[in-house]
């Protein structure tokens, strides 16, 4: 199969629905495998949703719901996306996602709800949960559910995968080197800047986590090999030297 062109094919991911879902399929289909029917839930299960919490589930989720999501391995290695029954109303936001120790929370507001395409916000654990707050994560629920797939991916092959910390100078490196995503930058944290961003290469996707650490996937062995070549330093699974 011809490999999936990350960089060309982004913008359309950015742009509409239809244009996520296309990215997702093809992402899916050349670095994990093929979306199939199966995958996702069928519309009873989301109507009995609706039906629990005494609201309408935005287009975009139910679309996201019904093309993946019981593929674990695209939405769960790390953090959990909930399934239908799963799924709750906290501080008046539809929680859909959580961090995989529970520090984080996934939402979207109810008074988006409306929306065929809402924002998503997150809510961080803090030592005074009094203060917790929910905060604005991405801008569409469709580039959310982009995000989440790119994001898992590097936890879906130890063998194409790797992560070390990032040096100060190290930032602009990626820029000049790798192709900035049109993915909107934002936090994982309270602070607001600097957020993640992502680039893209050939055969390879990676996350600048807030100017400090770098997560990359591969899609071949030959890829890894060649960034860790060209941005040596302490890779945390590398276990050549």
């Amino acid at each position: 199969m011809t490999a999936f062109e990350v960089i060309r094919r982004f913008p359309a991911a950015m742009a509409d629905r239809a244009g996520a879902w296309d990215f997702i399929r093809g992402f899916a289909a050349t670095w994990r495998c093929p979306l199939t029917e199966g995958d996702g839930w069928p519309e009873a299960n989301l109507d009995a949703a609706e039906a629990r919490l005494g609201l309408r589930l935005p287009a975009a989720l139910r679309e996201a719901y019904r093309l993946l999501g019981r593929r674990t391995d695209l939405t769960s290695l790390q953090d959990v996306l909930l399934s239908p029954a799963q799924l709750t109303v906290e501080d008046q936001a539809l929680v859909f996602r959580v961090e995989n120790q529970s520090v984080s929370l996934w939402g979207i507001p109810v008074s988006h709800l409306e929306q065929p395409d809402p924002p998503v916000v997150v809510r961080m654990e803090t030592a005074d949960h009094a203060a917790e707050t929910w905060n604005g994560w991405l801008d569409r629920f469709s580039h959310a559910c982009v995000e989440i797939v790119l994001s898992e991916s590097l936890f879906s092959c130890e063998q194409l995968g790797d992560n070390r910390e990032l040096a100060d100078e190290e930032a602009g490196t990626l820029e000049r080197r790798f192709t900035r995503l049109p993915l909107p930058e934002y936090s994982t944290s309270q602070a607001t800047v600097p957020g993640v961003r992502w680039f893209a290469g050939p055969d390879l996707i990676i996350r600048d986590d807030h100017r400090a650490w770098m997560w990359v996937r591969a899609r071949t062995a030959d890829a890894l090999a060649r960034i860790r070549r060209e941005l040596p330093g302490e890779w945390m699974m590398d276990h050549s030297y």
